[in-house]
C-alpha cells in the first residue's frame, strides 16, 4: 500500500533553516513526480517545488534560491531544505506523489497528485 509520512517540522525563528523529510512506502519516489506543498491557516494548499523522475527540480518564485528538494540514495525518501524562512512560510507542509503530464512547479497543483502524506507543521516566529 502506497504511503507517505512527513517529519521534521517544528518551531523556528525567522531566518532559520529547516529540513523536512518524507518517507515513502509501497513505491519508490524516483518513479513519480514528487512535490512539496504548503498550506497556511485559512489558505489553500500551494506548491513549493517539485522534482521529476530524472531529479530535475523546479520551485515557485517565492522560494527559488532558498529551497532545495532532493531524494536520498534509497529512492524512498524525499527531502525539502528551506533556508532563510519567513513568518508567512509557516503552515502544514505536505509531500505528494503523482504523474502529471509535466512535472514542473508552474504546471501542477494539488489535483495533479495521487498520494499524500498527513503533513508536518512548521511555525516561523518573527
Amino acid at each position: 500500500q502506497e504511503q507517505l509520512v512527513e517529519s521534521g517540522g517544528g518551531s523556528v525563528q525567522t531566518g532559520s533553516s529547516l529540513t523536512l523529510s518524507c518517507a515513502a512506502s509501497g513505491f519508490f519516489v524516483s518513479d513519480y513526480c514528487m512535490a512539496w506543498f504548503r498550506q497556511g491557516p485559512g489558505k489553500k494548499r500551494e506548491v513549493v517545488g517539485v522534482i521529476d523522475k530524472d531529479d530535475y527540480t523546479t520551485y515557485v518564485e517565492a522560494v527559488r534560491g532558498r529551497a532545495t528538494i532532493a531524494k536520498d540514495n534509497t529512492r524512498t525518501t524525499l527531502m525539502l531544505q528551506m533556508n532563510n524562512l519567513k513568518p508567512e512560510e509557516g503552515g502544514m507542509y505536505y509531500c505528494a506523489a503523482g504523474r502529471p503530464y509535466w512535472c514542473r512547479a508552474w504546471s501542477v497543483d494539488s489535483t495533479s497528485f495521487t498520494y499524500w502524506g498527513q503533513g508536518t507543521q512548521v511555525t516561523v516566529s518573527s
